[in-house]
């Protein structure tokens, strides 16, 4: 199967906003650069944190319990933006815009993010960036996500969904639909670059957020359960040949 690299997408604080890249130099067995590289700890998540942490930070993965996710509160998946003349820019359709540097804005952040936080559910306590980038998996994974997969489920569900409730990293254009997941265990070229397909990509209720709007639109996991028989969407990989992959690349299965 020959396609190309439709979107590069990156994640500059897990769950909250998402930003396009034109270009990304990816290393053997690392994530995307600067995806999910900042979290949000809670409250139930700091006993956690503080085992793992040095210097103030944690200096080890931990579970996503810990953090502020998107399926405890559809409305984060509503929060867009990214990087921009060294600060994060993040916008929601109804709370608004604020411009954070991470490395000393954290409480600003939190304050701003707390009305859209459940009341019920133990609250956020502090922005860390720790040694691990703060993916859902332990292992070195970059997620892969097909757009004609995307226009097929489209279809077939009779609603428009897009890119950004998936939250995945690099979109291919030209395969055929769901194609990707007959890829676990071959290793793809995007360009230069070899990665190794390591596994499906299990959904959540994460994913049933209209992000216009951060409402439930629909049950995506069922959805995707009555039309395919299973609940994933896209594929995880490991980078085995390093280098950098641009918009356009030619991506050969």
């Amino acid at each position: 199967m020959t396609a190309r690299l439709a979107l590069i997408r990156r994640h500059p604080i897990k769950s909250v906003g998402g930003e396009g890249l034109d270009s990304v130099t990816l290393q053997a067995a690392r994530r995307l650069p600067g995806d999910r590289e900042w979290a949000i700890l809670t409250e139930g998540g700091e006993r956690h944190a503080i085992a793992s942490q040095t210097g103030g930070q944690p200096d080890r993965w931990l579970p996503k319990s810990c953090f502020l996710r998107g399926v405890a509160c559809l409305d984060l998946q509503a929060i867009q933006g990214g990087w921009r003349d060294g600060r994060l820019h993040l916008s929601h359709p109804s709370h608004g815009e604020i411009a954070v540097d991470p490395e000393t804005d954290g409480h600003r952040l939190i304050d701003w993010l707390r009305p859209l936080w459940p009341q019920d559910l133990p609250p956020p306590t502090r922005l860390v960036r720790g040694a691990a980038i703060w993916t859902d998996q332990k292992w070195p994974w970059i997620s892969i996500l097909s757009l004609t997969s995307l226009a097929d489920l489209e279809a077939r569900a009779g609603q428009t969904f897009g890119i950004h409730r998936w939250r995945g990293n690099l979109w291919v254009d030209g395969w055929p639909p769901f194609a990707e997941r007959n890829l676990i265990g071959h290793v793809i070229r995007i360009g230069n670059v070899e990665l190794r397909i390591s596994a499906h990509v299990g959904r959540c209720d994460a994913t049933s957020a209209d992000t216009a709007s951060g409402q439930r639109d629909i049950d995506m996991v069922a959805t995707l359960d009555r039309l395919y028989g299973h609940t994933d969407f896209g594929v995880f990989a490991e980078v085995v040949t390093g280098g950098q992959i641009r918009l356009q690349d030619q991506v050969a299965a």
